[in-house]
């Protein structure tokens, strides 16, 4: 404001000497030139306000700009902060799998992380490593041991998603679950395939994968991490009482769990948010 103010004095001064300019002793002589300078000086005046009335819709202008920036500001670092909570939690159950804390693998091939056990049918607990030798009369045949193929095809696409391809991992996936329906590491790859679309930021499809779980695959030890990431996923598609039902469950079937810990987390930042 202080340099609008020197302008319109500027233009005041300017304005006082166009009118003490004409000599009052020769007045009418020179009656053309002064009402020449007259007109300058209305002239003068019009610039003035013009620019002085520019100058305000500017700084209007400047002050709504730098709310934009604010708010956009705090946008992004709403954006960082959930970006490197999904990193850190991404990190820690790639971690985790790879030390073998989630589950142990079904075969002695070491070169293989995250794999669970051929899921066995009938009596057998899901979970516990199956029998491959011959059934016993009149019972139903276990799950055969996964093949070599099979097995390069899941490492294949969990390296891709442990590297940061999501793209090429999410395709990786599906092209497991399309040629392995059956596979023991089925319910592995459905997981690990919605989490490459979450990460990707693909929540519908996020959405649709993790749902394949919970339905395809109830008993797997992947159900919580499952159960968890719907709630993240209906959070981002700000569907927040799907998002707080979901969670809630989490907490109520897995009291306790690293999975519990981090959906009460959400819920309180939910609450929070009035959300």
């Amino acid at each position: 404001m202080n340099k609008l103010a020197l302008i319109f004095l500027f233009a005041m001064v300017l304005t006082g000497v166009v009118h003490a300019a004409p000599d009052p002793a020769n007045e009418r002589g020179n009656a053309p030139m002064v009402m020449a300078a007259t007109a300058d000086n209305q002239r003068l005046q019009r610039n003035m306000l013009e620019l002085l009335n520019r100058l305000d819709q500017i700084e209007q202008e400047l002050r709504q700009m730098r709310g934009d920036v604010e708010v956009l500001g705090n946008e992004l670092s709403g954006i960082k902060r959930r970006q490197r909570e999904l990193y850190l939690d991404m990190d820690r159950r790639l971690r985790e799998v790879e030390l073998g804390a989630v589950r142990k693998p079904a075969s002695t091939d070491t070169s293989i992380t995250d794999v669970q056990p051929p899921v066995t049918t009938g009596k057998t607990p899901v979970g516990k490593p199956a029998q491959v030798d011959r059934p016993a009369t009149g019972d139903k045949p276990v799950a055969a041991a996964p093949g070599k193929k099979e097995k390069i095809a899941y490492r294949t696409a969990f390296n891709l998603l442990k590297e940061g391809r999501y793209a090429q991992s999410i395709s990786a996936f599906e092209k497991f679950m399309k040629a392995y329906p059956k596979s023991s590491y089925a319910d592995n790859a459905q997981y690990w395939l919605g989490e490459a679309n979450y990460v990707s930021r693909k929540y519908k499809a996020a959405l649709k994968e993790f749902k394949q779980v919970l339905e395809r695959y109830p008993e797997s030890p992947k159900l919580g991490d499952a159960m968890l990431k719907l709630g993240f996923t209906y959070y981002e598609l700000k569907q927040y009482d799907k998002s707080k039902k979901m969670l809630n469950e989490v907490v109520r079937q897995f009291p306790k769990s690293t999975v519990s810990r981090l959906a009460q987390t959400r819920l309180n930042r939910i609450k929070s948010a009035g959300k």
